[in-house]
């Protein structure tokens, strides 16, 4: 049945040549753990990608539940963490996750800095790489306060008043950040869309262009 399908569509869209030439790319002898024990520290690309991933999916679990107003914000949490069936589960993979990316990108950029992996050709792939650190570490900022207690209320306030301290831009971010004059309803709900819309939406656009990058100009030599 489903080789049916994947006939169906292959007549139509001709997938298969661009299947192959992603099934089939070699990986080089340097960067196959199989090989060299070394070689591991080269995964870690990969396993930021498999975590950001994770992120994703739970996260999409958790709107179905979530309620962005100061109200019910709290609630709602509480409600996914004790009623939800799995939801303790799928929630603790989430906020734990957020907390692992971030190590696991660190590693990788310094995988890339001590191996000289950022240098010609690959200097605008270590730009973009940086900018989806910024992007995650944008996430884990606006994801923090959506659970709406107290830990993350006075975290928040902590946050931009560190923003609010950037010479020349920093009454502009905070009044980005916060959307008014105290953390309130309006930050919640802006810390929200940032999270759930603007951010993810750059992040993948960052990604897309990372792996094009990587797969133009292959994985760099060995150290």
């Amino acid at each position: 049945m489903l080789k049916s399908v994947y006939n169906w569509i292959d007549e139509r869209l001709d997938i298969t040549p661009m299947w192959r030439d992603v099934a089939d790319h070699e990986v080089p002898e340097h960067v196959n753990p199989a090989h060299h024990f070394s070689a591991f520290v080269y995964c870690f690309g990969g396993l930021t990608f498999f975590i950001t991933v994770i992120q994703i999916l739970s996260g999409m679990f958790l709107t179905m539940y979530y309620v962005d107003d100061i109200v019910n914000a709290y609630k709602s949490v509480d409600y996914l963490q004790h009623k939800v069936a799995f939801g303790v589960i799928v929630r603790g993979m989430h906020h734990w996750g957020a907390s692992l990316v971030i190590v696991m990108m660190f590693l990788h950029t310094l995988r890339v800095f001590f191996t000289g992996s950022y240098k010609a050709p690959r200097e605008m792939n270590w730009i973009v790489g940086m900018l989806i650190f910024f992007v995650m570490l944008g996430l884990g900022f606006t994801g923090y306060l959506l659970p709406w207690d107290n830990k993350a209320y006075f975290a928040t306030q902590v946050g931009i008043q560190i923003a609010a301290s950037v010479p020349i831009l920093g009454q502009y971010i905070e009044t980005f950040l916060q959307g008014g004059e105290i953390v309130g309803a309006q930050t919640l709900t802006r810390f929200f869309a940032l999270h759930v819309f603007f951010l993810p939406g750059a992040l993948l656009a960052l990604l897309g262009g990372h792996f094009f990058m990587i797969r133009k100009q292959g994985i760099s030599g060995p150290l």
